[in-house]
């Protein structure tokens, strides 16, 4: 029981911030929980995690999710799970994974000074090489919410359209990774399953939580913190592969 205690709050806490801005869960999760145990189980573990707490956001703000962005997406998510599987074994990640951050929170800091624009009106092929990109990054880290926010927040000016698409595309991503780290046998650890059902309904009650404040906020205030979240993520993320060995 003991053990569990610094493993529940984490989870909490990440699910809640999951429920105010639609992403981040992971971002808290992982680096925290992988002081206990391994990097790789606590990856899964987000990811199957992070599955049905997103789908509850989701639903519960169904009204606002931009379905067509989700449709070009998935076919560029799918690709991209198939070749993180296949670079896992065969590069480094630290570079890419330090460009990303800094990317991630040069939009965050876009954001912060800038006023909501129009959507941008991109070629279709761009919303592949993003798809491709967010199916990479989840499969390599577990942490693809920054790059999806970074990608809709050209396409979609509406914070609550946003966050609810946000919530729809990391249900998305998860669903092409978990689909791929089954069929690659990479679901059958044995802790797993015990510290799954020890966790859930703790992130559950942290969306709910996250929920509730978020419907107090105001379009300004949620919108800052979706970016100043996005500054913290990605220089945690640069961080984390400097630091890595």
């Amino acid at each position: 029981m003991q053990e569990m205690l610094f493993p529940a709050a984490t989870v909490f806490l990440g699910y809640t911030v999951l429920g105010i801005t639609g992403f981040g869960s992971a971002l808290i999760i992982v680096p925290l929980l992988a002081w206990h145990w391994p990097l790789a189980e606590v990856v899964t573990l987000t990811l199957l995690l992070d599955l049905p707490a997103s789908l509850l956001l989701g639903g519960m703000n169904r009204q606002y999710i931009h379905w067509q962005e989700l449709k070009h997406l998935l076919p560029g998510v799918v690709v991209g799970a198939l070749l993180g599987l296949w670079l896992t074994q065969q590069l480094s990640s630290r570079w890419p994974l330090v460009a990303l951050g800094m990317y991630v929170a040069g939009v965050g800091i876009r954001t912060l000074r800038t006023a909501p624009s129009q959507p941008s009106s991109l070629p279709r092929p761009w919303s592949l090489i993003a798809g491709g990109a967010i199916g990479l990054v989840e499969m390599l880290f577990g942490t693809a919410g920054p790059l999806i926010v970074a990608w809709l927040t050209r396409r979609l000016p509406d914070v609550l359209v946003l966050r609810a698409s946000t919530s729809a595309a990391i249900t998305v991503s998860t669903c092409a990774v978990l689909l791929t780290m089954a069929a690659a046998g990479r679901l059958s650890q044995p802790e797993l399953g015990w510290r799954w059902l020890s966790l859930i309904s703790l992130a559950i009650a942290g969306v709910l939580a996250g929920q509730r404040l978020a419907s107090r906020a105001s379009f300004k205030g949620l919108r800052k913190a979706i970016s100043l979240l996005l500054v913290i993520s990605g220089l945690a993320l640069v961080r984390h592969a400097l630091s890595a060995h």
